[in-house]
């Protein structure tokens, strides 16, 4: 008699096996699965909730201006909005009764940190040019007198300094990114505007294209 020989059913399944599966099933892919979805999530909120201040793409920081905007944007080549504003030590400045000096007027915040770097240029180009007849007004947006006396105080800064606590300033001249350099000839022409921060040698090139 011959014996039939009982084969025994092979596995089907790949050497192994499932290995997906099996991590899955294990405590440790259970916290690799966690880790990972922690970590797309902790990207994902980063993300929404960076912040705007520091762009690497020429130092702008984004404001938000809620004055009026009804009037005409400023234009290189027309005259410069007027605007009066009050400076920190309480006199009146009014860009009209400037007229006959060229005017840099720039806007910035004590908490921008491009406007902090340039400061001391700013300061410098002011210090060479102000016994040309150069006007600086530096307008801070969103900032109270107090905050920006201390600033300013800390920085050394001698330029008049506007604080535009209501944007209304800054919204005549249509600021969107800050630090924002506008330059008006002794005729009160606008002629020459800059978002963003500049070096100490195209702060001086742009005031002496406006006489200063």
């Amino acid at each position: 008699m011959t014996a039939t020989a009982q084969q025994t059913p092979s596995s089907t399944a790949t050497p192994g096996g499932d290995w997906r599966a099996r991590l899955r099933a294990s405590r440790f892919g259970t916290l690799a699965v966690l880790a990972v979805t922690l970590a797309v999530v902790l990207g994902a909120a980063w993300a929404v909730n960076r912040p705007v201040e520091d762009k690497s793409d020429g130092g702008v920081s984004t404001v938000t201006m809620t004055g009026d905007r009804s009037g005409p944007a400023p234009k290189v080549g027309q005259p410069a909005p007027d605007f009066a504003a009050t400076t920190i030590d309480g006199k009146q400045v009014r860009l009209s009764e400037l007229k006959g000096r060229p005017v840099w007027v720039t806007f910035g915040a004590s908490w921008c940190t491009a406007c902090r770097t340039e400061a001391p240029d700013i300061e410098a180009v002011y210090g060479k040019s102000k016994p040309a007849g150069l006007e600086i007004v530096s307008v801070y947006i969103n900032e109270s007198a107090p905050n920006v006396q201390d600033y300013t105080q800390r920085l050394g800064l001698t330029m008049p300094a506007v604080v535009d606590q209501d944007t209304k300033v800054a919204s005549a001249y249509r600021v969107l990114g800050i630090p924002a350099h506008y330059y008006i000839d002794s005729s009160g022409v606008l002629r020459a505007t800059q978002v963003g921060s500049m070096s100490e040698a195209k702060m001086t090139e742009q005031v002496r294209r406006i006489g200063g």
